[in-house]
């Protein structure tokens, strides 16, 4: 597994990456599987965690180089002083086509690595807009205030539009063509159809943070290929 394509920024202080989909950020606890910081230690040796994605959440992703730069961008994550932008596909056609989800995030008291909404919970407040609608799915954009885990992912569930693929929060189906075509047919050498979308369809698009020599950064990774292929069948499929 050879990263040198994920790499959307380097300098001397920081690396910034597009993660794919299905790749830890940093090592799990029972550290079996291979994660990002693991790849970036074995090229860099040293290497800061400044922010995590979740492992099925592709995107921009930032890893300090030194202790310095560690602190300096950790402190800006901490304060909110980033900018947060994520593009994700949701389940149906929300009402609002732009709005603001200010409800508290806590975990689960019995199901371990679950949230939930919950009164008790910590500060968690999502911006979203809605950014094509397709009926059956919509694209949005969200930006997030706070960093709280899985907080798109729950707020999304929250008001009543999951996250397309999300098994934890949603129904966790793939995306098939044959439910956007009427008239499919398998190719003859295929046996059983093959989603075109079995990931979670949530992406890190674009942070903004500025390095030790105050110089302001604005990355963007961009949109992988499933999604992207995703986005074209939807638009064919609503302009028919």
């Amino acid at each position: 597994m050879y990263f040198k394509d994920w790499i959307v920024f380097e300098s001397d202080d920081f690396v910034a990456l597009n993660k794919p989909s299905g790749l830890l950020s940093i090592p799990d606890r029972e550290g079996k599987e291979i994660s990002l910081k693991k790849l970036l230690q074995e090229k860099y040796e040293q290497i800061f965690t400044v922010h995590r994605l979740d492992k099925d959440t592709s995107g921009i992703i930032v890893f300090a180089k030194n202790e310095t730069a560690h602190k300096h961008l950790s402190q800006q994550f901490e304060k909110r002083q980033t900018e947060k932008i994520y593009v994700g596909l949701v389940i149906g056609s929300p009402l609002n086509k732009k709005g603001t989800i200010d409800s508290p995030i806590m975990e689960h008291p019995i199901k371990k690595g679950l949230m939930v909404v919950n009164r008790k919970g910590k500060e968690a407040l999502t911006d979203y807009e809605v950014l094509e609608d397709f009926g059956i799915y919509s694209w949005l954009q969200f930006q997030i205030h706070t960093g709280r885990t899985h907080q798109i992912r729950v707020h999304a569930k929250e008001f009543g539009h999951p996250i397309v693929c999300d098994e934890l929060y949603g129904d966790g189906k793939p995306v098939f063509i044959s439910s956007l075509k009427h008239k499919f047919k398998l190719s003859k050498n295929e046996e059983e159809e093959r989603p075109i979308l079995n990931r979670l369809a949530l992406h890190a698009l674009s942070l903004k943070f500025t390095d030790n020599n105050r110089k302001k950064f604005e990355l963007e990774a961009p949109i992988p290929k499933d999604l992207r292929a995703t986005l074209q069948q939807l638009e064919k499929w609503k302009n028919k």
